[in-house]
């Protein structure tokens, strides 16, 4: 009977490479997609090269499934070959000169299989990411999505213990990517086994992961599952790519005092002590006057920045505390917003997440 706790990926590793450290650990159960988000120079690239074997790790050790594939106190280190882990990279890195039926197989192929043979067992990943009617056509054929479509049969077709994606909707154009982004889900959830996603875009982490790993300066700075990263960060970092307002603070009778100077009323907050304080900028009101209502929570600031996000504008604010606000066109015009603009802010107290910091 196989122990369900030694499946999966289990990693613990240590990567130096000149100034920068690597220093992490990282679970993957069979059938879980994480995603590992950061910022660039924060690791990720290092880390996917030492799961794949590419780079070999300086310490700890990385067990796929019931195989320890590196482990340099035990003197353990399986070439990337070996390690039977399918590889999706940004570019998709297709042979231009091969039709898709023998993108997918070349893996197979590669493996030691036969061509027909080879065809034959590539023909199940062929069918299930929808690809039997382009199975003829050539790599400069293919649009974005379907070259994605293809690289991922390829990896999945070698039947891999597990499954690493580099950026995988990096080399899409932005309209492409909300519709191709939605499609990969759906196939993710085809594979049985550990699905790594390696990302510096939180809505690839949002729509394709179960849990997410943060990965800063070479270290974890948050995990938990996509819900509880994007509603309560722990970092700037965190709180800025999940678009959201982060402010330090103490709690207490219902007050938060902002080490950045400000106080925040949140009587319904149940923390006390250290805490942080997440706000979504549209959950927060700009005035040309001190308002009148019912927002516990007024404050006066001077506008620093405004840029266009999408439909909305995004209006930086300096004040105690600072933040960022989105606002409608009609309401950057209405309040006539330009820099160096004094404005008032208000938040209701049921907006402020508070917890523990």
């Amino acid at each position: 009977m196989t122990d369900d706790s030694t499946q999966g990926i289990h990693a613990t590793i240590g990567i130096d490479r000149g100034e920068f450290t690597l220093d992490m650990s990282l679970t993957v159960a069979p059938g879980e997609v994480v995603a590992v988000l950061g910022p660039n120079g924060a690791g990720k690239s290092t880390l996917l090269r030492g799961l794949v074997g590419l780079t070999p790790i300086d310490r700890g050790s990385i067990r796929l499934d019931d195989v320890v594939v590196d482990d340099p106190d035990a003197d353990v280190l399986i070439e990337p070959a070996k390690r039977r882990i399918g590889v999706v990279f940004q570019e998709y890195r297709l042979f231009p000169h091969l039709t898709v039926e023998d993108n997918v197989a070349f893996g197979l192929r590669s493996a030691g299989f036969g061509k027909q043979a080879a065809q034959v067992a590539s023909q199940e990943w062929i069918d299930r990411l929808e690809l039997a009617a382009l199975r003829a056509r050539k790599p400069g054929e293919l649009s974005g999505g379907q070259a994605q479509r293809v690289a991922l049969a390829r990896a999945l077709a070698t039947k891999p213990r597990a499954l690493l994606l580099d950026e995988p909707l990096s080399a899409l154009d932005i309209a492409t990517r909300q519709d191709v982004r939605t499609h990969l889900s759906g196939h993710l959830r085809q594979f049985a086994g550990p699905t790594v996603l390696v990302t510096h875009d939180p809505l690839d982490a949002l729509v394709l992961a179960d849990r997410v790993v943060v990965l800063e300066g070479g270290r974890v700075t948050q995990e938990g599952t996509t819900h509880e990263v994007a509603q309560r960060p722990s970092t700037p970092y965190v709180a800025s790519v999940m678009g959201l307002n982060l402010l330090r603070g103490k709690a207490l009778a219902g007050i938060v005092q902002l080490d950045d100077g400000g106080e925040l009323q949140a009587p319904d907050a149940s923390t006390v002590g250290p805490v942080l304080v997440a706000i979504r900028p549209a959950a927060i009101s700009l005035h040309a006057h001190r308002p009148e209502g019912s927002a516990r929570n007024v404050w006066q600031g001077v506008v620093d920045n405004i840029q266009p996000v999408g439909d909305r504008v995004r209006v930086s604010v300096s004040a105690s505390p600072s933040v960022v606000v989105d606002v409608t066109r009609s309401a950057v015009v209405e309040l006539g917003l330009v820099r160096d603009t004094s404005v008032w802010l208000s938040t209701k107290a049921t907006e402020l997440e508070v917890y523990a910091g």
